[in-house]
Order: structure tokens, then C-alpha cells, then sequence
């Protein structure tokens, strides 16, 4: 990296840069997306003469857990080393945590070198025409609205269906969300959150309990997206929730798919990262998480 680029720590005044990157990369990100993921994590930015070049952001989660994103280098800085600076300075302030990403095609072998592996793929759609089916639940099993009384099971299903501590991240995403819940004989088994973001808007995350024909996640998408035909709508699903075949027959196509992928994890890290990210082919987990908040906090 050249002499005359400098890093130093991400701050809240960075935001208007950081979003002006986005543009120029055609990223959807608004300001106000930023805010929210700036707010709770840590980062850093690369600068030049010319202002800020690079971004890379991080969270944490609870002890031993955190993940990265928002790595950023504005295409007429690319090659110089920039990227793999940022990551760096993440790394050593994430230490031994167990981490995850999600990798674009191009960033995967730099990822590579710094000791992730991958352990799945996520799936990208996005949509405004679509014609959403009824979807009938099995018996005891209503959509509700959420309450005021139900941020503490919220929270409980978000850490155990994302493999994440959510005490800090799920509060602030309902600030800012609209949600629904999945109710069985007055136990709350599930939800989805919908939100602003990006070019409309965001279903996410949906949690609820694993089943093989996946008919609580697809009544819990079912429901915004009747609520917001002709609305844009993106959902971040991961590849083997089974739900991909079904959005697109909806009308929400698939428009790409990264790699994701893990550093510092052990073996048994990696038997239950499919579980914790809605990839369980066994439904061995109870809880699964079939579309993430986004690819930068899961």
C-alpha cells in the first residue's frame, strides 16, 4: 500500500464517504443503512489526499463470536493493497473470535489467504411483481402481530436459529422494523421483520421452527409480501433453505449468490454452522434462520 494512504478507525462523521463509495460501486446501500450497521459495530477507512478510498466494518457478539463486512475500496484505488490492509486491522481487532462473511466471487481468494474457509452459499432476491400464495398453517398455529412483551423470545429464537448472540443487534433492528409472529397455543415460535433498505425494502430475518416442507418461512414471507405487491422487496435466503425455487416461482428471482465463509472455527464449529444458518438438511435444529437481516451483521 502506498505511502500517501493512510487508515485509521471508522467513525460516524465517514458515513457520507462511506455511502458515496456505495454509489460509485452500485451498491443499494442509503446513508440511513449505513447508520445502522455503523452504530453497532466497529470499522475502519483507508484515505488519501482525495478523502476516504476504503472501508471494512466488523461486529461482535457476545463473547467469542463476530463477523465482517462493508469491505469497500473505490474502484480507481483497487489493486494497491487496500483491501487486504482494512481486513487486517479487522482481524487483529476481532482476535481470536470466530468470524464470519460473506464473499462476492472477487473477494473470496483474498479471503482465502486470511484464513477463511467456506461453509455455504446465500442467495440474493429481489422483486416487485410478485403474487404471493396463501399458505395454511398446521393446526394451533396463527400469525399474530408482535408485542412490546415479546423482544426477550424474539431475541432467544434469533440467537438460536443464527448461531449469534442477538441481545444487541435484535432490539435496534426492531427500532427500525416492522414484524409478525408465528404463534403456537400462545407460544411465540417464530418471526419476520420487514424494513427499509436499500432501493424499497427488506424481509428479514425470518425465524421459525424447521420443517421439511418449509411452510411456517414461506407464510411468514407470504405475509409482506401481500401487504406490498408492487413493492421492491429483497430477501437474503441461504442456499440450501430450500425456499429458492419457491421465491423465484413467486417472482422474486435470484440475482446472485455469495460464499459463506468462516475463520477460527472448529470442527464442531463448522458440523453446526449449517444448522445455525438454515442450511440443516436433517432438521436436527429447532430453530432456523431462512432469511438473515444482511450480509454484513447475518
Amino acid at each position: 500500500m502506498s505511502d500517501s494512504i493512510t487508515t485509521r478507525r471508522f467513525t460516524h462523521e465517514d458515513i457520507a464517504a462511506a455511502h458515496a463509495l456505495t454509489v460509485e460501486l452500485k451498491w443499494p446501500h442509503r446513508a440511513d443503512d449505513w447508520r445502522f450497521v455503523a452504530q453497532l459495530g466497529v470499522g475502519f477507512v483507508a484515505e488519501d489526499a482525495s478523502g476516504v478510498i476504503g472501508t471494512a466494518l466488523c461486529w461482535k457478539y457476545g463473547a467469542d463470536r463476530a463477523s465482517l463486512g462493508m469491505v469497500i475500496v473505490s474502484p480507481e484505488r483497487q489493486g494497491l493493497g487496500i483491501g487486504r490492509k482494512l481486513m487486517e486491522l479487522v482481524l487483529e481487532e476481532l482476535g481470536s473470535r470466530v468470524t464470519f462473511l460473506h464473499a462476492t466471487a472477487a473477494g473470496q481468494p483474498l479471503y482465502e489467504k486470511l484464513g477463511f474457509c467456506a461453509i455455504g452459499t446465500l442467495d440474493q432476491h429481489q422483486g416487485a411483481v410478485f403474487q404471493p400464495p396463501l399458505v395454511s398453517l398446521p393446526p394451533g398455529e396463527r400469525l399474530r402481530p408482535l408485542g412490546s412483551s415479546d423482544t426477550a423470545r424474539l431475541v432467544e429464537l434469533a440467537s438460536q436459529a443464527s448461531g449469534l448472540d442477538r441481545g444487541e443487534v435484535l432490539p435496534a433492528l426492531l427500532s427500525a422494523a416492522d414484524g409478525i409472529a408465528l404463534d403456537r397455543d400462545g407460544e411465540l415460535v417464530g418471526f419476520a421483520l420487514f424494513r427499509r433498505f436499500g432501493r424499497g425494502f427488506a424481509i428479514g430475518p425470518v425465524v421459525a421452527p424447521a420443517s421439511e416442507d418449509t411452510s411456517r418461512a414461506k407464510a411468514l414471507i407470504s405475509h409482506w409480501l401481500a401487504l406490498n405487491e408492487g413493492v421492491f422487496v429483497r430477501i437474503d435466503t441461504p442456499g440450501e433453505s430450500g425456499l429458492t425455487e419457491w421465491l423465484e416461482q413467486l417472482g422474486l428471482p435470484r440475482v446472485d449468490t455469495v460464499v459463506k465463509m468462516v475463520r477460527h472455527a472448529t470442527p464442531a464449529d463448522l458440523a453446526n454452522a449449517g444448522h445455525a444458518a438454515g442450511n440443516n438438511a436433517d432438521n436436527t435444529a429447532p430453530y432456523l434462520q431462512y432469511g438473515i437481516i444482511n450480509q454484513a451483521i447475518l
